[in-house]
């Protein structure tokens, strides 16, 4: 124990989906799946989006954004919760958990601020198309990722801060696979209004108000497809945000779902399973999303793979005609 530690405690323990020794490698493959096939996927995307000049548009560029913080996202706690795993140790110390926590929380927030960011660059797309070069410039796309940042940093660094001078007494062990706000919250036995007051109001301003604008976004955007006279040019309208909408749906309803179910039913062990949905599945699916029924993304891919061959072709076969004479 560190008698420094105003907490009292120096680790907790992780008790993660199951203590049954025979599901462990089941979990840890599953796991590791997901997680390499959600860094492979987002990083095709900031490839496909860096080196095609064709993407270099705000939607793209967004886009490049937003699978960079999935990656971070999910780095938060899969490679830990497969480390505890592997090693069959549950703990994790005070300061990493404090840590885990912060970057979760900054990058849960970033990844809503830039989802309600793209959901404003659709709406000046099909509601000022116009005007869209002029409104949607570089320096402003690059302003708003500095704000998103910005604020993301601000709530997680606040929220951090109030749990640091929490107590915990007797019950160590989180019955989550990473170091949940709420979970901590309702571990700490002394007073924690304020943490409460925190967590409810910044979840009303930043979860709650970039959910407003998305809505408020997508009914402008609906008004004016509606508008739209041919049939095509409404298929078309729609189809620049049908992905956007895919991803705001699934990271939205399973986020709210969690937060819901658990304050409804208090199980811990259901909320750790349903959080898997917007943690792990959400992140791992948006390449999936964006890149299906995307020819731009596909065709960038492609062109980058095709030059990547006929490079490596070039230099074997230069390497081995020198070799040769």
């Amino acid at each position: 124990m560190d008698p420094g530690n105003e907490t009292g405690i120096s680790e907790f323990l992780l008790m993660g989906f199951s203590e049954e020794p025979e599901l462990q490698p089941l979990i840890f493959g599953t796991f590791l799946s997901m997680y390499l096939i959600t860094v492979f996927g987002n990083l095709l995307i900031i490839l496909a989006v860096s080196s095609d000049s064709h993407l270099h548009t705000p939607m793209y560029f967004f886009l490049a954004n937003l699978s960079f913080v999935d990656i971070c996202f999910t780095s938060t706690t899969v490679p830990k919760m497969l480390w505890n795993i592997q090693t069959q140790s549950k703990v994790i110390t005070y300061a990493d958990c404090i840590t885990q926590m912060f970057f979760f929380l900054l990058f849960a927030v970033l990844d809503m601020f830039l989802l309600t960011v793209m959901a404003y660059d659709r709406f000046v797309a099909i509601c000022h198309p116009l005007h869209y070069m002029v409104i949607i410039n570089p320096r402003l796309c690059g302003l708003l990722v500095l704000v998103s940042w910005v604020l993301s940093a601000l709530h997680s660094l606040l929220e951090s801060l109030t749990v640091l001078p929490l107590s915990f007494c007797a019950v160590l062990e989180i019955p989550h696979f990473f170091c949940e706000l709420n979970q901590m919250i309702q571990l700490a036995c002394s007073d924690t209004f304020l943490n409460n007051m925190v967590v409810y109001f910044g979840a009303m301003l930043l979860g709650g108000g970039p959910f407003i604008g998305i809505l408020y976004s997508y009914y402008k955007i609906v008004s004016s497809i509606h508008g739209i006279s041919s049939a095509q040019g409404k298929y078309k309208a729609f189809s620049t945000c049908a992905s956007h909408l895919s991803v705001v749906s699934l990271f939205c309803c399973t986020s709210l779902g969690v937060y819901f179910s658990s304050a409804a039913t208090q199980n811990s062990h259901s909320s750790a399973v349903a959080s898997v949905m917007y943690t792990v599945v959400t992140p791992m699916l948006n390449p999936f999303i964006y890149s299906l029924r995307n020819r731009d993304i596909k065709g960038a891919l492609q062109m980058s793979f095709q030059h990547k061959w006929y490079d490596y072709f070039v230099y074997v076969t230069h390497t081995s005609v020198r070799a040769y004479w």
